[in-house]
């Protein structure tokens, strides 16, 4: 009770105070004037599209994709529906994802950003070494078949060097190769877990209980088997030792 009337006080001496004064802003668009007023409003406009996609870009630079495509395969497999909950895979998916690419963005931070913050190098050097750790990452997990398949696409020649090979053709086969891995994963996943709702099932059948749903009954089991065997410390141990 003591609370409650607490706010109350809190609340009318909020509303007896006079409202603050607050100052305003006026937005206008002119044509400029010189061509360097051009530049400079188009590189704002390049800022905040970039600012804007940002998190979306460092999402699939990442082992991000990987991880979150086969928790999804995992729940699935499990036959647990909506357990884990999406939101906490996807988090859990973001924490392995920085556990993973810390090194790789200390080392683009200390070669790019932090010369570049200094004043030290120039901006087009400074995008090239801070993006240099997570082409080199990228490289080392993607196949030689997808970086062909965009260098072809692009009428490229072969490489000779990983410093030959741009990061617009790195990261879409980063990514197609990130998605058949996870996929591979998830069908070594759902195997076992597949026997047991065959045996299930067939078990099932012979008693004569076919209206009693098989996923019903293996869906014990198979969490079951999957806590005997510490499967979450499996399944990320092997995860990690995957990325090279």
């Amino acid at each position: 009770m003591r609370i409650i009337l607490i706010f109350l006080g809190l609340s009318m001496a909020l509303f007896a105070v006079d409202a603050p004064v607050i100052p305003t802003m006026n937005f206008s668009l002119s044509a400029p004037d010189t061509p360097k007023q051009l530049v400079n409003s188009l590189n704002i406009v390049l800022l905040f599209t970039i600012l804007f996609l940002a998190p979306s870009m460092m999402l699939v630079m990442t082992t991000f994709t990987r991880f979150v495509i086969i928790f999804g395969f995992m729940r699935q497999a499990l036959g647990t529906q909506q357990v884990p909950p999406t939101q906490l895979l996807v988090m859990l998916a973001m924490i392995l994802t920085i556990f993973i690419m810390e090194p790789v963005a200390q080392k683009s931070y200390d070669n790019g950003i932090k010369p570049y913050m200094e004043k030290t190098i120039g901006y087009e050097e400074a995008f090239t070494k801070a993006t240099d750790p997570f082409k080199d990452f990228m490289i080392r997990n993607t196949r030689e078949k997808d970086l062909a398949l965009f260098m072809r696409i692009r009428k490229m020649e072969n490489p000779k060097t990983v410093a030959d090979v741009p990061l617009t053709v790195v990261i879409p086969a980063f990514i197609i190769s990130e998605i058949k891995t996870a996929f591979e994963i998830g069908f070594l996943l759902f195997l076992p877990f597949l026997v047991i709702d065959m045996v299930v099932a067939s078990i099932l059948m012979s008693m004569g209980m076919m209206m009693l749903p098989p996923a019903m009954i293996s869906a014990p089991f198979k969490i079951l088997v999957f806590v005997m065997i510490d499967g979450w410390n499996l399944l990320i141990g092997n995860l990690i030792a995957s990325i090279k």
